[in-house]
């Protein structure tokens, strides 16, 4: 079996400096939940047809994973979850950011509420 370059001894894991191998990676999640009021929606049918294009919008704009998560019985309301993994908090912080003011700025919707999470290396 061959090692890595630079691994030194059978066993022995690469160094890139005090605490840290080469094959330590910084992982990040964010997760942003939209609590929205609908417009002028008086049916189910008409919700989804709101709905759709926000997720889909934002899921081919952004790269992040989109669902409508909650209140799906609920003809005005709607909670809309997203997610992103990144090797980088900061730009994590900048998509979240992002998602987060197209949907605000939606004329079809009334943000009533937004929670972000973010997790990062630290976090158990």
């Amino acid at each position: 079996m061959t090692q890595p370059a630079g691994a030194g001894r059978p066993g022995e894991t690469p160094s890139i400096g005090p605490g840290r191998s080469r094959y330590d990676h910084r992982m990040y999640t964010g997760t942003l939940s939209f609590d929205l009021l609908l417009g002028d929606v008086h049916s189910l049918k008409q919700k989804r047809s709101v709905v759709r294009p926000i997720v889909a919008e934002l899921q081919r704009t952004y790269a992040v994973s989109v669902a409508e998560v909650g209140a799906q019985d609920l003809h005005r309301r709607t909670e809309i979850g997203l997610a992103l993994v990144s090797g980088d908090a900061g730009h994590l912080t900048e998509i979240l950011d992002r998602c987060e003011r197209w949907v605000a700025a939606r004329p079809e919707v009334e943000l009533l509420s937004v929670r972000r999470r973010i997790h990062g290396e630290h976090d158990e």
